[in-house]
Formats: C-alpha cells, sequence, structure tokens
C-alpha cells in the first residue's frame, strides 16, 4: 500500500530586501524534495500581502495564509536571527493562523551571526507549543559568520546534511503519527 505523501508547508519567515532566506531556503527544499515521502511546498511570507496592523476581520491574504497552514501535515519554518529572536513577520503570520497549526509538527531551519540562530528557534518553540504544535528536538543552524556558507548559498558538509536528514526523519514520524491521529480523532484543546 502507497502511503500518501507527508504535505510540508516550508515557510520562508523573512520579509527583507536583500534577505539571506531566499537561499537557505532553495538549498533546504532541494534537499527535502529528495524524499518521496514528502511533498514540499514553500510558503513565502514576502508573497503575501498582509496588512500592517491586525484587522477586525480576517483579510483574503490572511485567509490564504491559513488556508496553506491548514492544508500541510507539517511544517518546516526557515528564519533568520534578529536580535536574538525571529522577525516580526513571521510572528505576525503565526498569529493569522491558530487551529491550522494545531496537532501537526514543526521543524527548523535558522541562521544567524555565531549562533546559528538558535536564540529565534527556542523563541519559536514556546509559540508553536502554545498553539499545540510538536517542535522538533533537532533542528539545523547555520552560522553566516563561521564558514557555513559559501557566498550566499550554505555548504554541503557531512554534518549538516546529517542534520537536514535527522529533522525531516522526525518531521516525517511525527507527521504521519499525528496525520493518523487527526483523521482517527478531532484534536481538542
Amino acid at each position: 500500500m502507497a502511503i500518501t505523501p507527508l504535505r510540508v508547508a516550508a515557510i520562508i519567515g523573512s520579509t527583507r530586501a536583500g534577505r539571506a532566506c531566499d537561499a537557505v531556503a532553495g538549498w533546504f527544499t532541494e534537499r527535502a524534495r529528495r524524499r518521496d515521502e514528502l511533498a514540499v511546498k514553500v510558503l513565502d511570507l514576502a508573497g503575501y500581502a498582509f496588512p500592517a496592523h491586525y484587522p477586525a476581520q480576517a483579510t483574503p491574504a490572511m485567509r490564504r495564509f491559513a488556508g496553506d497552514i491548514g492544508a500541510a501535515d507539517g511544517f518546516v519554518v526557515i528564519t533568520p536571527e534578529y536580535n536574538r529572536s525571529f522577525p516580526a513577520p513571521l510572528k505576525q503570520a503565526i498569529d493569522f493562523a491558530y487551529d491550522e497549526w494545531q496537532a501537526k509538527p514543526v521543524g527548523f531551519v535558522s541562521y544567524g551571526s555565531g549562533s546559528a540562530g538558535h536564540y529565534a528557534v527556542e523563541q519559536l518553540r514556546t509559540v508553536f507549543s502554545a498553539l499545540h504544535a510538536v517542535t522538533m528536538r533537532d533542528w539545523v543552524g547555520l552560522d553566516l559568520l563561521g564558514g557555513d556558507f559559501d557566498g550566499c548559498a550554505p555548504l554541503d558538509t557531512d554534518d549538516r546534511l546529517r542534520a537536514v536528514a535527522t529533522m525531516l526523519d522526525q518531521l516525517t514520524w511525527w507527521g504521519r503519527t499525528l496525520r493518523a491521529g487527526r483523521r482517527a480523532q478531532p484534536y481538542v484543546t
């Protein structure tokens, strides 16, 4: 019996001009798409016309984003670390969905100067825990200053490729398990 591929949304969490997130996301999704058990869709926050302020009613862009999140079985958030946290537009986008995140796994690919995005990931774990999502223990971190990049693209080292494989293995296991659980019984908060 063929197993339906896990629908994974790779979320580009930076909207800044000149961002490194495009190169990191391209590098990561190229590796993730090599896995037959995953169907990867990129959700670039820069491609959504989100409102500057939270409106009384959801805008079409907010509804489209929430629909894209609802359609996914799991997520990989690709994010820079800014001032020991993650970008404000990413938090805004996360808040545009709620039930759509529940009982789904979240993995992380982060980058930063010195910390490889560690602080951004730790803060995102707290946010996703509040949304009843399951975050992966292992993540992929890239140091902008530590030789992890060749020009503007991440380098393929054995350790880095192992980190990608480990995080995707965990995401796949949790994604399949939670998908089966949601089908058997609706998640209750």
